[in-house]
């Protein structure tokens, strides 16, 4: 049985849950507000149970081939002092999938491509639904209306439709730093170029990963690259002044670090104060499903924001697929899929929500001791802790 899927929003969820349904027989539109894509951020560090829903939905190989070969971890001091040093193989052989940093550009693209230009109608802006037993129907901001049998909406962490689906007004909340990212040409003056380095020292934080050559037409390999400080919210937010504020607030710290800084490119930076939401106690209503982040915003810090709109696609989609084959009346299996979603899903992303805003306070220096306790682990570990904690997280997805 074929059915009506329209997806309201081209990220990483939206169309990830497009390309799922299509690959099923479905007819999908996806609807995105935005006149030409533009993806917000320089990279995504994608963990293996992102990467697995990849090669699920037939794009693991090309996204392999365009991430970066992330294959240690080393945390370092601010003044450069080596902490920790380790090997993520162990990871990657128990998980039997190793992660794929990469271009948020590329990966968009690659999306974009698979589900098909066809499909995607940009400049157009959801404000509002109505549905009932027949269908659901979606209300655009110039009045027009499209009818579906399902509504998925994907529409980012200032979704206009959440509220409505979960009953309540739903606010942001701000985490208590703000983060700039930015790509840049990966050398060895730098940092390794298959290692993650990040510095760690006064509640800031300073990280290069390697990102493959996703992100330039050039074949260059590249850094993904972000500074971190805890500063109050509504600070000024100036791109002339993105490298006086760096030097200023990273002053005495690691050489690499001031090399970094002066390489950097501020047209092609990113300054964002971190958001996220509280877990909800719901993520569908009658005929609609809540995913990505508008579903579930989370700080950065476990670096499964994109993984878990990848988890809610595939999820989505099967719960579908599979009520469907018990239950031939299309209302009753849409009931069926979205409670099963709904369960699936809720306190999963729930706890990395919540695990995701922990981590944060503590490497930002929420409470000063916790983060100098932190630190002080951070110089016995032998990267057992640190992949167990990762491991944990990737089998804990629907792909294991």
């Amino acid at each position: 049985m074929s059915l009506n899927v329209l997806v309201i929003g081209a990220g990483m969820g939206g169309l990830s849950a497009a390309l799922a349904f299509q690959q099923q027989g479905h007819h999908v539109t996806v609807m995105e507000r935005v006149e030409e894509m533009r993806p917000v951020g320089a990279a995504i560090s994608l963990w293996s149970n992102g990467v697995k829903v990849m090669h699920k939905l037939g794009l693991g190989t090309a996204i392999e081939r365009l991430s970066g070969d992330m294959q240690r971890m080393r945390y370092l001091s601010h003044d450069g002092h080596l902490l920790s040093d380790f090997s993520l193989a162990p990871l990657y052989e128990d998980v039997k999938q190793r992660a794929c940093p990469i271009a948020r550009a590329a990966l968009q693209q690659t999306l974009f491509e698979a589900v098909g230009a066809e499909h995607i109608k940009l400049g157009q802006h959801c404000v509002d639904y109505t549905s009932d037993a027949r269908g659901v129907t979606a209300i655009f901001a110039d009045g027009r209306e499209v009818e579906a049998d399902l509504l998925v909406v994907a529409d980012g962490t200032h979704s206009r439709l959440r509220n409505k689906i979960v009953g309540r007004a739903v606010e942001r909340q701000y985490v208590g730093y703000v983060n700039w990212n930015v790509r840049v040409p990966a050398s060895n003056a730098l940092a390794p170029l298959d290692s993650w380095d990040q510095y760690v020292g006064e509640g800031k934080r300073v990280s290069l990963m390697p990102m493959g050559t996703g992100g330039n037409s050039e074949g260059q390999e590249e850094f993904y690259c972000f500074f971190d400080v805890p500063l109050p919210a509504d600070t000024p937010n100036d791109p002339a002044r993105y490298t006086e504020e760096l030097r200023e607030h990273f002053a005495g710290w690691a050489r690499p670090v001031q090399a970094l800084i002066e390489h950097v490119d501020p047209a092609r930076m990113a300054r964002v104060e971190i958001h996220d939401i509280a877990p909800l106690e719901t993520l569908t209503s009658n005929r609609v499903a809540l995913l990505g982040d508008a579903a579930h915003g989370m700080a950065p810090d476990l670096g499964q924001g994109g993984c878990q709109a990848m988890e809610d696609a595939w999820v989505l989609a099967q719960a579908v697929q599979q009520a469907l084959e018990k239950t031939p009346v299309v209302e009753e299996a849409l009931r069926q899929a979205l409670e099963t979603y709904d369960v699936a899903r809720v306190e999963r992303v729930g706890e990395i929500v919540a695990r995701a805003r922990t981590r944060a306070e503590m490497i930002h220096g929420h409470t000063p001791a916790l983060t100098q306790a932190w630190y002080a682990e951070l110089g016995q570990e032998d990267g057992q802790g640190v992949r167990e904690g990762i491991r944990k997280t990737i089998l804990g997805g629907p792909l294991g």
